[in-house]
């Protein structure tokens, strides 16, 4: 596994934001691990991690205007993200949603660079699990302008299915066109944990079952 992933796992373990035992997601699924952007508490954290993502962006070689995080956790990962890019060189706009429409002011649905038509944007987000999240923050930025979407960042690919058989991260280049690029996949975790990069060993078990009913 390429070192800058050991890095990245482990300091999701060293964050708080990667924990094993008993949660239910938002899809509703009983899963014996669980990924919380929200555990992110440090402008040290925050800022490392926008250097991951940063990475993977350019890794990837995803041409963008626009980073785009769905609030509330795509919100640091955007800001973040664009502030990583811009230290390289890269100067990219971003934007977050609101939880509702500003009905004063200069009014509207987003806070951040304004979207218009023909943008190319790069959503970032936390996790990918059943692709629910994608499907409610999409219609917004298509309500918003004609923007070209055609990549999103994740943390974490927990290779799941999605609403059929296929993976989430399938659906999305599927019915979307949205290539979803991870800093690393729940396979790797597993490697990980595995290789005792980080410590967890006897959740692998119980991972495995996980993985066996909901992997894609």
């Amino acid at each position: 596994m390429q070192e800058h992933k050991h890095e990245f796992i482990r300091f999701m373990v060293e964050s708080g934001v990667l924990l094993f035992g008993d949660f239910t997601l938002k899809s509703g699924r009983k899963a014996p691990y669980f990924m919380n952007a929200g555990k992110y508490k440090t402008g040290g954290q925050i800022g490392r991690l926008g250097e991951f993502y940063a990475a993977c962006y350019l890794e990837n070689k995803v041409q963008a205007e626009i980073l785009a995080g769905p609030a509330y956790k795509g919100i640091p990962l955007a800001v973040s993200t664009s502030i990583a890019l811009s230290k390289k060189g890269v100067e990219l706009g971003y934007l977050f949603d609101r939880k509702e429409v500003k009905d004063h002011g200069e009014g509207g649905m987003f806070v951040g660079a304004p979207l218009r038509d023909g943008d190319r944007v790069c959503i970032v987000e936390d996790v990918m699990t059943s692709g629910k999240a994608l499907r409610e923050f999409l219609p917004k930025l298509k309500a918003e302008a004609n923007a070209t979407v055609e990549d999103m960042l994740i943390s974490v690919d927990r290779q799941e299915k999605g609403l059929g058989e296929r993976s989430a991260v399938e659906e999305a280049f599927e019915e979307f066109g949205i290539r979803v690029h991870a800093i690393v996949t729940v396979e790797d975790i597993m490697q990980a944990m595995e290789e005792g990069v980080i410590e967890g060993k006897e959740h692998l078990p119980a991972m495995r079952a996980y993985r066996e009913k909901y992997g894609a």
